[in-house]
């Protein structure tokens, strides 16, 4: 290997940081998106997100169904520079009927931002997608945001981070009042008063006053019994608080807090300067050939998520790749690792939301869009040189079942290519009955918005009209050994066995307790709740 090669590579990492946004649905994790953006440059104003026709969009939120609740369906990839790095932000749905697709997303990011809402804490969707984070040893950023409106006390919120979540805390920066009476943060970095003036809605960049603790201007911008609540609150942390240690933030174990309001631009830059400085780079990957190193001269990468549609104009598919190693370039061939082919990288895109740029090269820790003509799937590597596999990212136990009917028997085709598109996607997962004679799909989801969505695409992005039956069923397992097990084991009460898009069978319960029952009287059988990850298999079509 060349030293240019490593040296280009190793200047590329160095300037490369990645993270996902977790948090509950309302926590504010879209505006805070786009305060990102604008003051990353990359945006001149920011869009309100619920939808009012006359306020622009969420840049992150481009379906028309997202537009039209307010919400946010579908990961998004933004990429953006900000004081000399490239940011890749992995923008994902708040809404725990989405967490699945948050769970594959999270599979491509470095660095996890935990978005908490000042008054209500942790609430049950963080806690679930924290889990995943800690599965995955991602290093954990807390900005507790809507500090200006009332809410619990700072200290708190800290305390509950440390006893339920097991993490260490360290506040970067201390809020001064709260509600109608917050006027800033104190910087524990730079041991500096940062003032806010409010901006318009918050859709420019806002303008802060910085004074230095100690300043005798002080009192002029602060009430007096403000000013002595934070020397309190400071001498309270010094005494009693951790010290930062970057190893433990590194390691999941420790999470660096942040204080604001995303809807105000309060605390946004503070936080976007330090996360620079404290999140981990891209770093090294396990693989069936062991842990490799970003600055591996090959290119190698996977795919964590499939999108259909994003462009209704080009009815195109787009393939989300996580570079992990040397360098991207446009036009290049690789191996496909499940199918052994050979496949050209062309029209390789920068993603920005709806957006896209055409890029010639990229680097690891980025995430590059390319045209899937129905080649990748979830899990997929990609790769030069010697051949290797990175770790699949399995599919969770869904909890909602439903046929998905077509009245229509003209309209077979475009109901078959929705479904198997939607599908490879992964917007949904999809399963049949094990009775050959059955050929509806059944949609298993993790939430009912799930059904919805996929009716909507149904509709608008294939002109199919669907009809949904649901099943009774809130519980799916997956048989370890397959089908020749459960032919041993005989016949099952208070189960239906169904099989997912690799064939393999899936037992399908009412509830808890009838699996713990079914469990406890064949002891023979084992049953997972993820589905085993596959390699080199292509699933089943309609």
């Amino acid at each position: 290997m060349s030293i240019e090669i490593e040296t280009e590579l190793q200047i590329a990492v160095d300037k490369r940081r990645n993270f996902a946004i977790i948090s509950h649905p309302d926590a504010g994790k879209t505006t805070l998106t786009e305060k990102l953006l604008l003051y990353g440059g990359a945006i001149q104003e920011a869009g309100a997100v619920k939808a009012k026709r006359a306020q622009r969009h969420a840049t992150s939120d481009w379906m028309a169904m997202e537009q039209q609740r307010g919400i946010s369906i579908t990961s998004t990839v933004l990429q953006f520079e900000y004081q000399n790095c490239q940011i890749n932000l992995l923008d994902t749905p708040g809404h725990q009927d989405f967490s699945e697709d948050t769970y594959r997303t999270l599979a491509a990011a470095d660095n996890a931002v935990m978005l908490e809402d000042g008054a209500k804490g942790l609430e049950p969707q963080t806690r679930k997608l924290f889990e995943v984070c800690k599965m995955r040893k991602l290093p954990i950023f807390t900005f507790i945001n809507k500090m200006d409106r009332p809410g619990r006390e700072p200290l708190e919120l800290l305390d509950e981070i440390e006893q339920e979540l097991g993490l260490k805390t360290y506040p970067v920066n201390w809020p001064i009042g709260m509600g109608d009476r917050f006027k800033g943060v104190f910087d524990r970095r730079k041991q500096q008063i940062h003032l806010f003036e409010r901006s318009i809605h918050g859709r420019k960049a806002a303008t802060n006053t910085v004074i230095n603790l100690g300043d005798p201007q002080i009192e002029k911008f602060l009430e007096q019994d403000l000013y002595y609540q934070l020397k309190e609150d400071l001498e309270l942390l010094e005494e009693l608080g951790s010290d930062l240690d970057l190893e433990e933030i590194h390691k999941g174990e420790m999470t660096p807090v942040f204080f604001g309001s995303a809807m105000t631009n309060f605390g946004v830059q503070l936080f976007l300067d330090a996360f620079l400085e404290y999140a981990l780079k891209p770093g090294t990957h396990k693989s069936t050939v062991g842990e490799i190193s970003p600055t591996h001269p090959e290119f190698t990468g996977f795919v964590f998520k499939l999108q259909a549609n994003m462009d209704p104009k080009h009815r195109d598919r787009v393939a989300f790749i996580r570079v992990c190693t040397g360098k991207f370039e446009k036009d290049m061939t690789v191996s496909h690792a499940r199918t052994g082919k050979t496949v050209r990288l062309s029209r390789p895109q920068k993603l920005f939301a709806q957006d896209r740029a055409s890029i010639e090269i990229a680097y690891p820790g980025d995430v590059i869009g390319l045209n899937n003509p129905g080649v990748f799937a979830i899990g997929d590597t990609i790769y030069n040189g010697k051949k290797l596999e990175y770790e699949g990212i399995p599919c969770f136990s869904p909890e909602i079942f439903a046929y998905l009917r077509n009245p229509n028997p003209s309209k077979f085709k475009q109901f078959r290519k929705g479904v198997n598109e939607l599908r490879e996607e992964g917007a949904v997962q999809i399963m049949y009955s094990a009775d050959e004679a059955k050929r509806d799909p059944i949609l298993a989801a993790v939430g009912q918005l799930q059904l919805e969505v996929v009716q909507f695409r149904m509709q608008n992005e294939y002109g199919v009209e669907t009809r949904v039956e649901m099943l009774p069923f809130t519980v799916a397992r997956w048989v370890d050994g397959g089908w020749e097990i459960l032919e041993k084991v005989g016949r099952l009460f208070n189960t239906v066995a169904v099989k997912d898009s690799w064939g393999r069978p899936v037992l399908l319960f009412k509830n808890e307790w009838n699996c713990q029952q079914v469990e406890s009287e064949h002891p023979e059988l084992n049953l997972n709740t993820t589905a085993p990850v596959v390699s080199g298999q292509e699933p089943e079509s309609l």
